[in-house]
C-alpha cells in the first residue's frame, strides 16, 4: 500500500506540473497606461499601469478582466487591451491553440486600405494593398491582424478586412464627410489635468476618424490638415459650399474646478440635425461605455451658422486625470472613432 500510495503521489505531482506547463499564458500589453487595479472591475483600486509590449504572467481570468504577476504582487487589467500569448514550447494542439496553429487567411475588402509596421495607427504606413489582394494571418490581437503574402508583410487594422464591413457600412460609401478638428495654432483650447491641448486630442481623433470613413467609402474633407489655426468663418465655408451629408466638429471638455466629472455630449442648432446628434452620441456611449450627457442644443458658430447637417461633439474631460491619460491611448481613440462611425451609419441608413 506505501508504495502504491507514493507512485500516486508522484504522479500527481508530475501532472500538476505537466498541466501547469502547457497552460502557461501570457499577457502582451497593447497599449499605453493601462491600468491595473487590485480587483476585476473599474471600482477596484488603481495600483499602477502598464504598457505596450509590457509582458506579463496571468494567473486567472474572471469576468472580462485578467490576473497578472507583477514585478511586485498581482493586479488586475481588462482583457480589452491585451493579446494573450500561449506556451509556445508546448506540442498542445487543443480548442485553445488551434487560432496559433491553424492558418487564417484574409482578403483585403477596399482599395488603398494601409498597412503599418505595428499594431497601431502610431506606426508608419508601409504599403496600401488594393482589393482582392489575400494575405496570411500571422498573428493578431484584440485590433489588428499582422499579415503577410508573397510581397508585403505588415499590420491591418481588422475591422478594415472584416467581410461584413462591406454590407453593414454600405450605406456610408460616396458620402461627404467634414470633419473639423476643433481649435488648433495660437487656438489650444481646453487644458488637462497634467497640461496637455484640447487641439491636440481632437486632431488625433479626426485623423483617425478620417482613416476609418475614407476606408468604408466616404469622401472626407477636414477643416485644419494640421496643427493651424483656422477662424470660424473658414470652418463652416467649406460645408456650406460642398455637397455635404454630414459636418462633425471634435472637441474635448475641461472643468478643472470638478476634476472628477466625467461623460460625453453632443449638440446641435437646428432641430432637424437632433436626430444625427443623437444616433452619434449613443453609438459613442455604446462603443465606450462612456456616461451618456445627452444631446442638446447648443449655441455654437460652426453648427449655427452651417446649413447641412452638423454637430459638436464632446469626447470626454481631459481635466479629469484618469480620463485624461485613457484618452491618450490608440485603444479608447479606436472606440471613440468606432462609435462615431457606428452612429453615422445608423443615421445614413434611417434617412
Amino acid at each position: 500500500m506505501h508504495i502504491k500510495k507514493t507512485t500516486l503521489l508522484f504522479f500527481s505531482i508530475l501532472f500538476l506540473a505537466f498541466a501547469t506547463l502547457v497552460s502557461a499564458n501570457e499577457a502582451v500589453i497593447n497599449t499605453d497606461n493601462l491600468n491595473v487595479r487590485t480587483g476585476p472591475g473599474t471600482n477596484f483600486e488603481k495600483i499602477g499601469q502598464v504598457h505596450t509590449d509590457e509582458v506579463y504572467p496571468i494567473l486567472q481570468q474572471q469576468d472580462g478582466w485578467v490576473e497578472i504577476q507583477l514585478t511586485q504582487g498581482t493586479g488586475w487589467v481588462t482583457n480589452e487591451y491585451i493579446s494573450i500569448s500561449g506556451n509556445t514550447d508546448s506540442e498542445d494542439t487543443n480548442e485553445g491553440n488551434m487560432e496559433t496553429t491553424t492558418e487564417k487567411i484574409i482578403t483585403i475588402q477596399h482599395d488603398n486600405t494601409q498597412l503599418r509596421d505595428g499594431p497601431s495607427t502610431s506606426f508608419e504606413i508601409t504599403e496600401f494593398a488594393n482589393k482582392g489582394i489575400k494575405f496570411k494571418v500571422l498573428s493578431q490581437n484584440n485590433e489588428w491582424y499582422e499579415i503577410t503574402n508573397d510581397n508585403y508583410t505588415g499590420y491591418v487594422l481588422k475591422q478594415l478586412v472584416e467581410k461584413e464591413d462591406t454590407t453593414s457600412f454600405s450605406g456610408m460609401k460616396n458620402k461627404t464627410i467634414v470633419i473639423d478638428a476643433g481649435h488648433g495654432g495660437r487656438d489650444v483650447g481646453a487644458i488637462g489635468a497634467s497640461g496637455t491641448h484640447e487641439k491636440d486630442f481632437a486632431f488625433k481623433t479626426t485623423q483617425e476618424l478620417k482613416q476609418e470613413l475614407t476606408a468604408l467609402g466616404a469622401n472626407v474633407v477636414l477643416t485644419r490638415k494640421n496643427d493651424e489655426f483656422i477662424s470660424l468663418g473658414s470652418r463652416i465655408s467649406l460645408p456650406n459650399i460642398l455637397d455635404t451629408d454630414a459636418f462633425i466638429s471634435i472637441h474635448y471638455n475641461s472643468f478643472p474646478e470638478m476634476p472628477n466629472v466625467t461623460g460625453i455630449g453632443a449638440y446641435y442648432y437646428h432641430d432637424q440635425n437632433q436626430k444625427i446628434a443623437k444616433d452619434v452620441l449613443q453609438g459613442i456611449a455604446k462603443e465606450t461605455g462612456a456616461r451618456n450627457r445627452g444631446a442638446t442644443f447648443g449655441d455654437f458658430h460652426v453648427i449655427r451658422q452651417n446649413f447641412k447637417p452638423s454637430i459638436l461633439v464632446e469626447l470626454g474631460f481631459i481635466s479629469n486625470p484618469e480620463k485624461e491619460q485613457l484618452l491618450q491611448t490608440n485603444a479608447y481613440q479606436k472606440k471613440l472613432v468606432t462609435g462615431i462611425v457606428n452612429g453615422l451609419n445608423k443615421y445614413f441608413k434611417n434617412q
